[in-house]
């Protein structure tokens, strides 16, 4: 007779274990090379800290100047505009070079592309609400249309600048609803204040 042995019941035993630390490096450096090259991330925290210093001057020079007829209030705000204009390419020159990411690469392209259309919008509407003798509706306007190219923009560069563009939104609609003895006030805390609460955020988490 055959004799009947027990069978062995063999179990496969896992040995997969977690990707080594090595390789989970490299995959995150790939993802990180990936998202750098979609996005344009020399947004200069510093630089933006300057402009709202600047924005800051602005304010002060206009409610200290109790006689200002609404051509001069409208030459500093344009004063000001075009040097914070300046201190911003400055500065996002300078650390797009640091960073070796031209100002010519496609995801700068996208953010300048997506940036320019509401602030020429601007432009075109401080022109004609000006000469319509509107100027109340600027400070409002201003904000509004900053903040839709920030947000913009923001969609191609660091993930925080859709909310500073939101906060200059919400602070254009206030500014609007409010007496215009507020818009100054409203002015400095979103040039001023959000320029430069943001603009520490990301030289902190972005470098300078």
């Amino acid at each position: 007779m055959l004799e009947h042995r027990p069978r062995r019941v063999y179990r496969l035993r896992s040995h997969s274990r977690g990707l080594p630390s090595r390789a989970m490096e490299d995959l995150r450096f790939i993802r990180e090379t990936m998202e750098r090259s979609s996005s344009f991330t020399a947004v200069p925290g510093w630089g933006m800290v300057a402009m709202g210093i600047t924005a800051l001057c602005a304010a002060w020079v206009t409610s200290a100047s109790h006689h200002l007829t609404p051509a001069s209030w409208l030459a500093v705000w344009l004063t000001e505009a075009a040097l914070a204009m300046v201190v911003g390419l400055i500065a996002t020159h300078k650390k797009a070079e640091q960073a070796g990411v031209p100002l010519t690469s496609g995801p700068a392209r996208k953010f300048m592309y997506s940036f320019l259309p509401a602030a020429v919008a601007g432009g075109v509407l401080t022109a004609i609400l000006f000469r319509l003798g509107l100027a109340g509706l600027l400070p409002g306007a201003w904000l509004l249309l900053y903040g839709v190219a920030v947000t913009s923009a923001g969609s191609f560069s660091v993930s925080v600048l859709p909310l500073m563009g939101g906060g200059f939104m919400l602070l254009g609609i206030i500014t609007f609803l409010s007496p215009a003895g507020l818009h100054t006030a409203l002015l400095s805390l979103g040039f001023g204040g959000l320029h430069i609460g943001f603009g520490f955020w990301i030289a902190r988490r972005h470098g300078g």
